[in-house]
């Protein structure tokens, strides 16, 4: 009986070899120094095939072989560690009113770091021409060249599909332009992934933030406005156009009213305390030209002024009826708040806290991030990371052994 022809399911030698490299790569990237056999234990794989692909991977410049550690029986251990110099990922954010760019390494260290103002940009043109600038710039920096960056994550704040095109049905999300990833692909040769940034913000908490090990999680960027980045299950939601997670329903919620973040709330309840002259304050000694930052406000509530510290109670419960909210939806085990804000806002968690347990029978945990103003950043580094982990056997490597 003859035998049936080959199907685009039938596993061949090749296929095997590549699923086999894509194994051991992966045990790899999230190791350090490994031996053949604690490769073979971690896989499950063969002597002989843990070795073959072993050499096809230092082959391509994925993996490099360490001097053999010292034993005093038998043939010392082949040692195997990932290159984590083989190349290089970007993690942009892309702002309203700033740029970052994050050089790092294949083991997401950080190698160089860039920022630059986008104030006064109004054309998707002249945005892209902050972020190519704030690009050379950071890679410069880091001693390297486009040849060297296998690809750049991008965080935009704006709805973005899961085939990265951004909603633009708002007139602030059209800022961002849909052919952004398209432009700086054509100006630097490498592939931008672009992400809603509360989507990045979410993947940076979970991978080295306050949110490692955790698996169900909502991120609320809370600066000029709200955003929410939806993990389930340790998996980003994005809704049939990238619309999971949007605010815009805030303005229909009793006793919060729009999407305005912490930040500006402060600013503005602040600068209107320095406005009326019966009022009396410490923040007026610190404003300027009759206005105050969110800053000020958080400085001054912890230096005792009672109306800062009004503002900030104020906030609170605010803050706690959006998590409450997005809580009832969405059941996480951890709601974080992130952000330039999320320094100050560490003085709003016990009034939060009590003021939650009352909206909510099933009230997540609140914490803050400590990424900073580079949440979104390390979000963006992640998932390139991603992408070259995923592509790794296609990718051509600058650094590949001649």
């Amino acid at each position: 009986m003859a035998k049936p022809p080959a199907t685009p399911e039938t596993a061949t030698p090749t296929m095997l070899r590549r699923v086999n490299a894509g194994k051991v790569l992966g045990v790899l990237t999230r190791a350090r120094v490994m031996t053949g056999t604690s490769l073979i234990e971690a896989t499950g794989l063969t002597r002989a095939t843990v070795h073959a692909v072993c050499n096809d991977l230092i082959d391509m410049g994925w993996v490099v072989e360490l001097q053999p550690g010292r034993t005093s029986v038998g043939r010392p251990s082949r040692r195997f560690e990932f290159n984590s110099k083989a190349g290089f990922v970007l993690g942009i954010d892309i702002g309203a009113a700033k740029t970052t760019v994050l050089v790092a390494d294949l083991r997401g260290e950080t190698i160089a770091k860039a920022g630059r103002s986008a104030a006064g940009v109004k054309t998707p043109g002249e945005r892209t021409e902050i972020v190519h600038e704030t690009v050379l710039e950071a890679v410069a920096a880091a001693g390297i060249d486009d040849s060297q960056v296998l690809a750049a994550g991008a965080g935009v704040a704006a709805p973005v599909d899961r085939e990265g095109n951004i909603l633009v049905d708002d007139e602030f999300w059209r800022r961002f332009d849909a052919g952004l990833s398209k432009r700086l692909t054509a100006l630097h040769g490498w592939p931008v992934l672009l992400e809603n940034d509360a989507n990045l913000a979410a993947l940076g908490e979970h991978w080295r933030g306050e949110a490692r090990n955790v698996d169900d999680l909502i991120v609320l960027l809370a600066g000029e406005r709200f955003g929410s980045g939806l993990m389930d299950s340790g998996r980003l939601l994005h809704g049939s156009r990238g619309g999971a997670g949007e605010m815009v329903f805030l303005k229909l919620i009793e006793g919060v009213g729009d999407t305005h973040g912490i930040a500006r709330i402060a600013r503005e309840l602040g600068t209107a305390a320095v406005a009326d002259p019966a009022v009396a304050t410490s923040l007026r000694t610190l404003a300027i030209d009759g206005k105050v930052t969110a800053e000020q406000v958080f400085h001054a509530a912890a230096d005792g002024d009672a109306v800062a510290v009004g503002i900030l109670q104020d906030i609170a419960a605010r803050t706690a009826r959006v998590i409450a909210t997005v809580g009832s939806m969405f059941n996480p085990e951890l709601v974080v708040l992130g952000g330039a804000v999320a320094e100050g806002a560490v003085a709003l968690l016990p009034d939060l806290e009590k003021q939650l347990a009352g909206y909510t029978s099933t009230p997540p945990r609140v914490a803050v991030s400590s990424l900073g103003d580079a949440i979104v950043s390390v979000g963006a580094v992640r998932h390139a990371l991603n992408y070259v982990e995923q592509h790794a056997l296609d990718l051509e490597l600058e650094c590949r052994p001649k």
